[in-house]
């Protein structure tokens, strides 16, 4: 039976949608990263050696697709230079195919056609989508009674920036190509034939709506059954129409009249209208709403929706391509509104297409990196800026309503008129998470995408605050209907991502200099940590409760990674604080921040664990407030992770730099790293009666089972925590890095080409090719992009912006065994800088230039280990230099001038 909600503290749970909504055989897996989703998938690697992981190139990934089948392949120009498009062969019908636009999405599979998909509506989060609605089930096409994807099957996927193609061979072949134009709710498919002879073509197009929103859910009180209408078909003026209309029998349910529209550029020469016309999907498998299901489903309990079809004919001349295009439009406002956005669509395909590219082309162009010692990191850098910008969805007309994780439907307490946000991962999280924005925010502010963070944030303060009456409590997920699953005053919450909030305001307005931004925010920043200290901090102890990113049972009510959190988030705001002028605010932050600094590694420290507790306050032993519970969650690395921010000071994590050599060295270990990165749960003794299948690196006896599960998120903490103390090495930081840029680029372990997922292969779970379409991880999850864009600009390349204040700080790290890290066109403000550093011999160089920057410079280099000093120059000229010793290493920084600065270091 899928898991139905029980209560907040079990090992199966999860917050949110993840906490509970994860199929059962995901359960199985026993992964269930508290703010990630489903439990892991993967293919199983028992035994492998973290070493395994490092020293993977592009090159190496063309051999991998070689091994995997011909046309498994990444681009020939990949180890060289940036490229667009990544292609493969094998299994095509057994992986996800995912276009993206801010308005509207679709999934199917990479042969073409629309297996049901998901599961937390089972089966129904695949199909064409625009927020917050579900459009159609899926398009088909056949070719003179031959159906592409079953009678004709695909030869090649590819995957482009902000496109998808499928190519079928034959006598009449055909390419078939998919986008979303943004700012369009409709997507959009392209149909280009070509044929030796002369001929016309018949071509039958199949469309089956499926008129439903993205909330409730399967399994959920009112659930989807209950709240989806029978939709009805209609013919009209060469397109077929689709609407649900009506008021489900739901207490608090609101009419409304929901419409998808189906056509071409071209006239249809018949049609017709039926229950079914799913193309080579009929008689369709149907999934059950509950219970065990068939690998492979057409349609589900749930679906309500009806079918047509049209009917063309093509005129082919010999060897010259013909183009014909299709779209699926769709609103939630009417059938004039969905007219609208058809013709939008239909109005000039090749146009919006070419917008389309460009667009994407101007995202690869900021903060492009050359890295010739790490070429599949250089790629990954480019993939994971456009998994940004497919993350990127909106909605308009949010009926703000706490459905307490499910239970309940009450009416709205008010209206978010737009949200615009990153989606978490698709196709079941392409909502607004806390969390998940959270961590995505350092990812995206490297990669420029400055806009759509800050719509995030704004997004979030605006629920929360109709939520929770302006507690400053931040909500924990949101869907594009308003409908909010959990994190409202009256349960638990996260108090991790509250106490996160400030942080990513801090970090926004140093990067941008932003002041109207941060006005705009500091009100909810400060509401954010008064409301934990006034209502988490129960015992006065200056340790928050409440929930944080992993729940299992045995916990303290005291966490670690909200403690971390809490002390950046104290520190940000003291920061935010004095450039107000607020100096109440400013000293009430640093005095909290102080007190948790000064206390936390004598609290939290577990000598014989080798790291940090992952909570305290023994639920089992009252008597004892803060006894420390060692676990061996990821958890455990957030206190080298987090960066804190504080005046006269270089920025260093909250750990000790003794502990942090310490905790970094033991979680390297098998016992917590297998080949694509970091398990959720480390292995070691343990009283659990699964007991221990992996390694054991300490002697502490846990009370829970591992998780040998590697969530891209969990891979992108340690790669972020190895580079704050400078571990760039290869049996370091690189072994993350490559973690997650394998899962995303190799053809031996991805599904969806180019697109991060959110579990990777890892020993306890299967891979996502290998489980039924409704039983997966995410295809692609935002936050994996943290441990690529994050470790390459800010701490490889040194880019450390302080606009706020008008500073600007490049201190580069050259990784051990490399000659050279180098950056353009990353985005400071309203200017950019161009980063090159190089290491020729005992030559150290830095060379920033800006354009339409103004800020004070400071240029720099990391010392190589063991090296010393024998002269430094600034544009030829000998300079004056600081020794800065900083948890990276030591640091010759010296005052940049002008809009090129060229610093040499010569080493002796």
């Amino acid at each position: 039976m899928t898991p139905r909600p029980v209560g907040r503290s079990r090992p199966t749970t999860r917050r949110s949608t993840r906490r509970y909504a994860a199929p059962a055989g995901l359960l199985a897996a026993a992964t269930v990263l508290a703010l990630s989703g489903i439990p892991s998938l993967a293919t199983a690697t028992p035994g492998a050696s973290p070493a395994s992981a490092t020293g993977a190139s592009a090159a190496s990934i063309a051999g991998a697709g070689a091994a995997a089948g011909a046309g498994a392949t990444v681009d020939a120009q990949a180890a060289t230079t940036r490229s667009s498009e990544l292609s493969e062969s094998t299994r095509l019908a057994d992986r996800r195919s995912l276009v993206v636009g801010d308005r509207a999405y679709a999934m199917g599979d990479e042969n073409g056609l629309y297996p049901a998909t998901g599961w937390h509506t089972r089966g129904e989060m695949g199909g064409f989508w625009t927020a917050p609605l579900k459009l159609l089930d899926g398009i088909w096409f056949g070719v003179d009674g031959s159906w592409l994807g079953k009678d004709t099957v695909a030869a090649k996927y590819t995957s482009g920036q902000g496109y998808q193609r499928i190519s079928y061979p034959g006598a009449v072949s055909v390419e078939r190509t998919d986008f979303v134009p943004d700012g369009v709710r409709a997507t959009v498919v392209g149909l280009t034939f070509e044929s030796a002879t002369a001929k016309t073509v018949a071509l039958d197009v199949d469309a089956h709506s499926e008129l439903m929103q993205s909330y409730p859910w399967g399994w959920t009180t009112p659930n989807a059954a209950q709240m989806n209408l029978p939709d009805t078909g209609s013919y009209s003026d060469g397109t077929l129409q689709f609407r649900e209309q009506g008021t489900p029998p739901i207490a608090n349910a609101a009419e409304h009249d929901y419409a998808a529209i189906v056509g071409s550029t071209i006239k249809p020469t018949n049609h017709a209208l039926g229950a079914n016309n799913r193309g080579p999907q009929d008689p369709a498998v149907i999934c059950p709403a509950d219970g065990d299901a068939p690998k492979h489903c057409d349609d589900t309990a749930f679906g309500k929706g009806t079918g047509g079809r049209l009917t063309y004919n093509i005129d082919l001349k010999p060897g010259r391509t013909t183009t014909v295009w299709f779209a699926v439009a769709g609103s939630d406002e009417g059938r004039t509104a969905a007219q609208r956005e058809y013709k939008k669509a239909t109005s000039n395909p090749e146009k919006l297409l070419q917008a389309k590219k460009k667009s994407r082309a101007a995202i690869d162009e900021m903060s492009a990196v050359d890295l010739p010692g790490d070429r599949l990191l250089q790629q990954s850098v480019e993939w994971s800026k456009q998994n940004l910008a497919d993350s990127v969805q909106e909605a308009h007309n949010l009926q703000i309503r706490d459905v307490n994780e499910g239970k309940a439907y009450p009416a709205p307490s008010g209206t978010v008129d737009t949200a615009r946000w990153f989606g978490a991962g698709f196709p079941d999280y392409p909502w607004l998470f806390a969390t998940d924005g959270e961590y995505t925010s350092y990812a995206a502010v490297a990669a420029g995408q400055f806009d759509t963070v800050k719509s995030h944030l704004r997004a979030l303060r605006d629920v929360s605050d109709i939520l929770n009456n302006r507690s400053g409590k931040v909500a924990h997920e949101v869907t594009p209907t308003g409908d909010v699953y959990f994190g409202s005053n009256t349960s638990a919450g996260n108090t991790d991502e509250t106490v996160k909030f400030p942080s990513i305001v801090a970090l926004l307005w140093r990067w941008t200099g932003d002041d109207r931004f941060r006005d705009e925010m500091y009100d909810f920043s400060v509401r954010n940590l008064k409301y934990v200290y006034r209502e988490l901090d129960q015992d006065g102890d200056g340790w928050l409760e409440g929930l944080a990113n992993v729940e299992r049972n045995g916990m303290g009510s005291e966490k670690l990674d909200s403690t971390v959190y809490l002390a950046r988030g104290l520190r940000d705001l003291a920061d935010l604080a004095a450039s107000k002028h607020d100096q109440a605010t400013r000293q009430w932050a640093t005095a909290k921040a102080t007190d948790v600094e000064k206390r936390f590694e004598s609290q939290w420290w577990v000598d014989q664990a080798f790291g940090y507790a992952d909570s305290i306050d023994d639920p089992a032993n009252p008597a004892n407030d803060n006894t420390p519970i060692f676990q061996r969650h990821w958890t455990g690395v957030t206190p080298m992770e987090a960066e804190l921010v504080r005046p006269g000071r270089p920025t260093t994590a909250l750990a000790s730099t003794e502990h942090a050599k310490t905790a970094l060295d033991q979680r390297e270990k098998p016992c917590y790293t297998g080949e694509f990165g970091l398990f959720h749960t480390g292995t070691g003794p343990t009283s659990d009666p699964a007991g221990n299948p992996g390694a054991s690196c300490d002697t502490v006896v846990s009370g829970v089972k591992s998780e040998r599960s590697i969530f891209s998120l969990n891979t992108s903490i340690m790669a972020v925590a190895e580079g704050n103390f400078g571990r760039l090495g290869k049996s370091q930081q690189q072994v993350y890095t490559t973690g997650n840029a394998r899962i995303q680029l190799d053809p031996k372990v991805w599904e969806t080409p180019g697109a991060m997922p959110e579990i990777a292969p890892s020993p306890d779970s299967p891979a996502n090719i290998d489980r039924a379409f409704t039983d997966r991880s995410m295809t692609l999850q935002a936050w994996g992009a943290y441990g690529i864009l994050w470790p390459v600009v800010h701490q490889q390349l040194g880019v450390d912006p302080d606009l706020g204040h008008g500073k600007l700080t490049v201190v580069p790290q050259i990784p051990g065994g490399q000659q050279k890290v180098a950056g353009s066109n990353i985005r400071l403000g309203r200017g950019s800088i161009d980063v090159s550093a190089s290491l020729a011999g005992k030559e150290l160089r830095t060379e920033v230039r800006s354009k339409g920057l103004s800020a004070t410079l400071t240029v720099g280099a990391v010392l190589p280990a063991g090296a010393k000093v024998q002269a430094v120059s600034l544009d030829g000229r000998a300079a004056k230099y600081k020794l800065v010793t900083t948890a990276r290493g030591t640091e010759v920084q010296v005052t940049g001038h002008g809009n090129r600065s060229t610093l040499t270091v010569k080493l002796r």
